[in-house]
């Protein structure tokens, strides 16, 4: 480990500590073995006292093990180690393990980097997004607060709207005493203003309890603002197998689909795919789809669902979204780090798909995400042959 003899005991302390609590030992019985040991040896020997049997997927555990004790100590040097670990997390949410499922190799890893990724300025960590939400995930599953210091996510995203929305009654304000200063500098006009404003009073006084109707439109507007800012956890998205699908009987654009999602009876669902897809091409495909929208009629055929699918800019190019092999039909889709119940029924009038589907988008690699976040299932990421794509 490129550290020195005291950040290298400081290290390790920290590992041992994040073992023991991931496997409930005391770690006070390994702090003599601290300053003898690398971490392989202090592994095995906190492997061996929780009476747990070596993982199945062990040369995987040791290959993080060699990353942890290759990891430099130095803040710059770490950078491209860093980098690294951003690529290899872009496509899941922990290191090992079965799907959210924090492994070993990750309490060890997340203990080595800690220290770093807390040195790094803003710019820096805001281009680790990957690691920045699993090492907030790695804390927040294994409870690991009372031994490293708390990781807080950055979320941009919110704050500019914000930020707007404080600055516009700063500009009307500016606005309104810029032109009562120019009424001022004006005499006349300003005489002229006065009568108007004395008529104008009279007449209010007239109508009543007319005047309050404007001012019923201001908290109707911050609600509206407030509702634009909607968390995908409002969507029950699971995956689906497409078990029959066919044309649709009075629509070229429309296909059908019957899709098994985990449930006694299968939905049928209404795609605009036809142009994209033939139903060959869709039967016994796995695919991603919303199962709390409000059930319609789509040219006369009843529809129960909205499949999730990826297009490129022109729309030349549409498909479906694809779970990993190994993912169940009717399995939940999560997002690491957000959490809420869905609702039951999407209400229409409120628009909220409308409101959340422009967050949905392919990364770089395929990834269907939110916000960045990865689409995720047991069995790993959902994604696409189709990069930095639109997902609807």
């Amino acid at each position: 480990m490129a550290t020195n003899g005291t950040s290298d005991i400081k290290r390790k302390q920290g590992i041992v500590s994040s073992l023991c609590k991931h496997f409930s030992l005391d770690p006070k019985a390994f702090s003599s073995q601290v300053p003898g040991n690398d971490i392989k040896t202090l592994y095995i020997n906190i492997l061996k006292s929780s009476g747990k049997e070596s993982p199945q997927n062990n040369d995987e555990v040791m290959k993080w093990i060699a990353f942890a004790d290759s990891f430099p100590g130095d803040s710059k040097a770490c950078y491209g180690g860093l980098n690294e670990l951003n690529t290899d997390l872009a496509k899941k949410s922990v290191l090992l393990g079965n799907g959210f499922t924090p492994s070993e190799a990750d309490v060890i890893v997340f203990s080595v980097i800690h220290s770093s990724v807390i040195a790094l300025s803003t710019p820096e960590k805001e281009k680790l997004p990957h690691v920045m939400r699993w090492m907030d995930y790695i804390q927040n599953s294994e409870d690991l607060g009372a031994h490293f210091e708390k990781i807080l996510l950055e979320k941009p995203v919110f704050e500019p709207q914000m930020a707007k929305a404080a600055a516009k009654p700063e500009v009307t304000s500016s606005a309104k005493g810029t032109v009562q200063n120019t009424k001022i500098a004006d005499k006349p006009d300003a005489e002229k203003n006065a009568k108007k404003s004395d008529s104008a009073d009279a007449k209010k006084k007239a109508k009543g309890d007319k005047e309050a109707v404007p001012e019923k439109k201001a908290p109707e507007k911050e609600a509206s603002d407030k509702d634009k800012e909607l968390s995908v956890s409002l969507l029950n998205i699971q995956v689906g197998l497409i078990r029959k699908a066919w044309k649709h009987p009075s629509a070229d654009s429309l296909l059908v689909e019957e899709i098994d999602v985990g449930e006694a009876k299968v939905r049928q669902v209404v795609s605009g795919l036809a142009k994209y897809c033939s139903p060959e091409d869709l039967t016994n495909r796995r695919v991603v789809l919303i199962t709390n929208v409000k059930p319609g009629k789509l040219r006369d055929v009843m529809s129960e669902g909205l499949v999730l699918c990826a297009s490129n800019e022109d729309h030349t190019k549409v498909e479906p979204l694809l779970p990993p092999e190994g993912a169940k039909p009717g399995e939940p889709i999560s997002f690491s780090g957000i959490d809420g119940k869905p609702e039951d029924v999407l209400n229409p009038k409120k628009k909220q798909l409308e409101k959340i589907t422009p967050n949905l988008f392919t990364d770089e690699k395929g990834v269907a995400t939110f916000k960045g976040i990865p689409f995720m299932t047991s069995a790993g990421p959902c994604t696409s042959s189709i990069p930095k794509a639109s997902i609807k």
